[in-house]
């Protein structure tokens, strides 16, 4: 199990950890050892999350090239090839004197008619850089293009609701197109009819779009899916929009529901692999080589759960 935000920088974040007791995963610590930390910087381009996925599969995420979209259509049983791809988010940049902020996705209330609508509008700019776009989700598209496999991105998990630092924005020999798409598709979506009607009701208009997850998969190899991960998307939103009540009773749920049953699993013997990520590293316990007096001297060295998480 991956557990993506289990850990935040934010102080009410911190808080609101030590407030909670967390039993079965306690417990579950208790009985596994640390196999590794991934130790990270809070202003990488990827999230620790991101790169533990793409170790599960075998790969070796370099900052800002782990090829999550890559690896979305591989596993949805499509044919990735060794081109590159990227994930394109429509959004809404709230652009103020002396900084830009993104807006939660979630905030645009994007349905799948707008959604497509928009790509349409769109599409045409993209093919015109030989960038074939096509339609995923509402707030997730699929982009496939040669540009995109050695063009750093920032997550989105960076930016959701915080200033867009320069450094986050696509950079490097192969951003040219892309930066001047960008510039395109919000001069394109400021006088979008399409937009008009959406501030009518009431609701935001997108008028720009975020890229993120590219890469490609390695040139002759096998993608090898990881048997059992599972990706915990219950903390993510909370953390994003910085609700820590929410944050805090999501971690409660999955601590009775998910640390029970991974406790259960180690129980009767069953591989046990656990990893916690904050905004900056990850650590991985496990139940391989778990000697009674290693899980001792862990469990005594970091008696509480915000103990186990600090500097992730």
């Amino acid at each position: 199990m991956l557990v993506p935000f289990a850990h935040c920088r934010a102080q009410p974040c911190r808080e609101a950890l030590r407030g909670l007791a967390l039993p079965q995963f306690r417990k579950l610590l208790q009985r596994l050892v640390v196999e590794g930390t991934d130790e990270g910087d809070p202003d990488s381009l990827s999230t620790p999350h991101e790169r533990a996925v793409a170790r599960a599969h075998g790969l070796q995420p370099a900052d800002g090239l782990v090829p999550m979209a890559a690896m979305q259509v591989q596993q949805a049983g499509g044919d990735a090839g060794s081109t590159g791809w990227a994930w394109i988010t429509p959004s809404h940049w709230r652009v103020g004197q002396d900084h830009i902020d993104m807006v939660h996705p979630q905030e645009l209330q994007l349905d799948g008619d707008d959604s497509q609508a928009l790509l349409a509008a769109m599409q045409p700019y993209f093919a015109e850089d030989g960038i074939a776009l096509g339609y995923d989700a509402p707030l997730r598209w699929l982009a496939r293009g040669d540009v995109f496999r050695g063009l750093p991105s920032a997550s989105l998990d960076r930016v959701i609701g915080r200033g867009i630092a320069n450094a986050w924005m696509p950079g490097g020999p192969d951003a040219g197109p892309v930066r001047r798409l960008q510039q395109e598709m919000q001069m394109l979506l400021y006088t979008l009819p399409l937009n008009d009607e959406r501030q009518r009701g009431g609701l935001l208009p997108v008028n720009s779009f975020w890229i993120s997850g590219t890469g490609a998969l390695p040139a002759g190899e096998a993608f090898h899916p990881a048997p059992g991960l599972q990706v915990t998307p219950y903390l993510r939103d909370a953390a994003l929009l910085g609700d820590w009540h929410a944050w805090a009773e999501a971690w409660q749920q999955l601590d009775a529901r998910d640390g029970a049953r991974l406790n259960a699993e180690a129980e009767r013997g069953t591989p046990v692999r656990v990893t916690l990520c904050g905004e900056s590293s990850a650590r991985t316990w496990t139940s391989a080589g778990a000697s009674g007096w290693r899980r001792m001297a862990g469990w005594f060295g970091s008696p509480t759960v915000a103990d186990l998480l600090e500097g992730l």
